[in-house]
């Protein structure tokens, strides 16, 4: 009777167990040791666009990313104390970590002076974080850069840096499942107008945010033409995995400082 009594409580439990879910962005042989809570009806994470490739992604607990610091000039410097800083290409400006406060971890998608890639693949507090080598154009040819990936266990968020080519299968599969794609647009060194649309059949995100354009309307209105888009009044889109949109929509943020095209 004990043995029967003891076997029906474990079974319960078991039953009763909240499942481990499936890391957002990539299966386990990536996002290896990296366990996510399952979503709920909430926003999880907070997208704050400064203008170029600058953003600063705040997750639900709290945890904040900032991508690409860029350097005085070109928009207004905010005051950002975070936890963790990607830099996807060695230049003033995507990697003026300077300005950032606190002691964040710096994370550098290229080593020796931008010559070659580094593998980044780290935990820090809620989220998953994993780079992805790619290309950029520069004037005498192909530079090296890198896309960051950022799992929050509900959300996958894809940096891509200055991408300027379409992505190939094995990057494809390296970044997995895409929620939303902060997408270079800017051409040069990055991705002209039909390649980054091209480059968003290829991963399908939910949301897409246009960035390295430097508000130049030129280059921001053929790529979303014919696009569902959304322009809000601000710099800062608040998501969450239970309202994103079924097919891909373009959201236009406004950095403070930058060109009021509304």
């Amino acid at each position: 009777m004990k043995n029967s009594c003891a076997l029906f409580f474990a079974a319960l439990f078991l039953f009763l167990a909240p499942s481990p879910v499936e890391p957002s962005c990539r299966d386990m042989d990536v996002a290896r040791n990296f366990i996510s809570p399952a979503f709920a009806a909430e926003v999880d994470a907070t997208i704050q666009y400064f203008g170029h490739n600058f953003f600063q992604i705040t997750t639900r607990k709290g945890t904040k990313i900032v991508t690409d610091p860029l350097a005085p000039g070109m928009h207004p410097t905010p005051t950002l104390t975070p936890h963790v800083a990607t830099v996807g290409r060695e230049h003033p400006n995507h990697n003026y970590v300077q300005l950032l406060r606190g002691n964040p971890i710096i994370m550098r998608g290229l080593a020796n002076h931008g010559a070659e890639w580094n593998r980044v693949s780290m935990n820090v507090r809620d989220v998953f974080i994993y780079n992805v080598p790619i290309y950029q154009n520069g004037l005498d040819g192909a530079l090296k850069g890198a896309a960051f990936l950022f799992d929050l266990g509900s959300l996958c968020i894809a940096h891509l840096g200055d991408l300027s080519h379409t992505l190939t299968a094995e990057q494809i599969k390296q970044m997995g499942r895409i929620d939303i794609a902060l997408i270079p647009i800017g051409g040069i060194f990055t991705m002209a107008s039909q390649t980054a649309r091209e480059v968003l059949q290829q991963i399908k995100p939910k949301i897409a945010i246009p960035m390295h354009y430097r508000d130049n309307l030129y280059i921001l209105e053929p790529f979303v033409q014919g696009l569902p888009t959304r322009k809000p009044q601000g710099d800062t889109l608040a998501v969450s995995k239970s309202s994103l949109p079924a097919n891909t929509e373009i959201v236009v943020l406004r950095p403070k400082g930058g060109t009021d095209y509304w």
